[in-house]
């Protein structure tokens, strides 16, 4: 394998990192209201376990989960719950979440620590990981424990953890690794544990030389962990990309990682399995990247979950004049809010501020030229041009014959079209209407 790793096709825009990645990880303010939504992964809500009134501490269950792919929510914050009822999320859905307002005190309930983590059976580290509620924290939001109880008939012998951060502007675990190295194998470590597996994997752009170092160096004495310098190109951190980066297998069609015997896990998921595991902490704060040039000072920063954007943005310094959109995640596969009064989830990476002279509002777009280009970056070798015209015309179910569900949304497609056609929203109206 050559010392660059990567995919075929893909595309190559303005990282804009520099903006963050020099900003080391601040905690953030403790917040004076936090709003948690019940659902904030893959799955079922989780089941209500308060009432108005209640006084609640830091990590304590406030949502259980209500079925296999699901995961409990707990409190980031001590104090009373005020409100129980239905509130915005980023990603423009109404959830039944959680309003506690903080007692100042910011008492916490006793984590049980676990000195000897790595003497735990794979049972007992994944059953630690659910109570802890921690999903995917790349974007899916899949619960993890479920991620690491694969089938029997498909076996696991490689894990993968993801470094790539090729989302432009986000550095959050950029920031991570550089920060927390030993805390990220340690977390590798663990998932390998829980899954029997002996070979281990760090993918990471190589846009992140201080990244790349800090892991080789923290994974110097593991022979069976290795850390690979991937090529600069979106989207290098999609799990099927990393996956033929690293491994050189491809997930077949309609297919999960777990087909070609990889399971992938995100940088901060292996963060938060490890203050799980050893020391008993639920997955109540998380790097965000606060960031853009419509920022007054971009930073990266820990924040408890349910701390809403507007409280984020603020200790940022605020917005610039001349911001005109505000995007939670990153500019490619993030939501452009119409409120800053949405919580910040499990699921936040980023939030990005971008102004009147960096975006461009339009509502028009024209007819496909048929020029391929968009064919020629998809990086799942689909025809973006026939999908987004058969769902533009509603013929959903002929969408389906060109593989549409192998599409993740990347957003290729659409930074590529000349024609500036929504694509990625045609596929993800097509998507609504039919089954897989």
């Amino acid at each position: 394998m050559s010392k660059v790793a990567t995919f075929e096709r893909g595309i190559h825009p303005k990282y804009n990192k520099e903006l963050s990645s020099g900003e080391s990880i601040t905690p953030a303010k403790l917040p004076q209201r936090i709003v948690i939504p019940l659902s904030q992964h893959i799955g079922a809500p989780a089941k209500l376990e308060v009432k108005i009134g209640d006084e609640v501490k830091k990590g304590q269950i406030i949502g259980s989960p209500s079925g296999f792919v699901s995961s409990p929510v707990h409190s980031s914050i001590s104090g009373k719950v005020i409100a129980i009822a239905d509130f915005p999320t980023a990603a423009g859905r109404l959830v039944n979440s959680v309003v506690i307002e903080s007692d100042g005190k910011d008492e916490t309930i006793a984590f049980k620590e676990t000195p000897g983590y790595m003497n735990l059976t794979a049972d007992e580290i994944k059953a630690m990981i659910k109570d802890a509620g921690i999903v995917g924290m790349g974007g899916a939001a899949f619960p993890t424990n479920v991620k690491l109880s694969p089938p029997k008939e498909k076996p696991i012998d490689t894990v993968i953890i993801n470094g790539a951060e090729c989302e432009p502007y986000l550095t959050a675990d950029h920031r991570l690794m550089v920060e927390r190295p030993k805390e990220v194998l340690e977390g590798l470590k663990i998932i390998m544990k829980a899954l029997g597996v002996k070979e281990g994997h760090i993918g990471i752009e190589e846009n992140k030389p201080d990244a790349i170092e800090a892991m080789r160096s923290a994974a110097s004495g593991d022979s069976n962990i290795k850390v690979h310098a991937l090529e600069i190109k979106y989207p290098q951190g999609a799990e099927k990309m990393l996956i033929k980066a690293i491994t050189n297998r491809e997930v077949p069609s309609k297919g999960l990682p777990m087909d070609v015997s990889v399971v992938v896990q995100n940088i901060g998921t292996a963060f938060a399995v490890y203050e799980a595991v050893r020391f008993g902490k639920p997955l109540i704060e998380r790097v965000v990247t606060v960031t853009g040039k419509g920022i007054r000072e971009p930073k990266n920063m820990m924040v408890r979950v349910g701390t809403l954007v507007s409280d984020v943005v603020e200790q940022c310094g605020g917005l610039v004049d001349g911001a005109i959109k505000v995007i939670s995640g990153g500019p490619m596969m993030g939501f452009a809010q119409w409120t800053l009064d949405v919580p910040v989830t499990k699921g936040t990476s980023g939030i990005l501020v971008l102004t009147e002279n960096e975006y461009v509002a339009s509502d028009e777009y024209f007819s496909c030229i048929r020029c391929g280009r968009c064919v020629d970056v998809c990086p799942m070798g689909l025809n973006p041009s026939m999908l987004s015209i058969l769902a533009e015309k509603g013929f959903y179910e002929e969408a389906k014959e060109y593989n549409l569900f192998d599409c993740f949304e990347c957003g290729s497609c659409a930074y590529v079209c000349p024609a500036k056609r929504p694509m990625v929203q045609f596929m993800r109206l097509a998507k609504s209407q039919v089954k897989p």
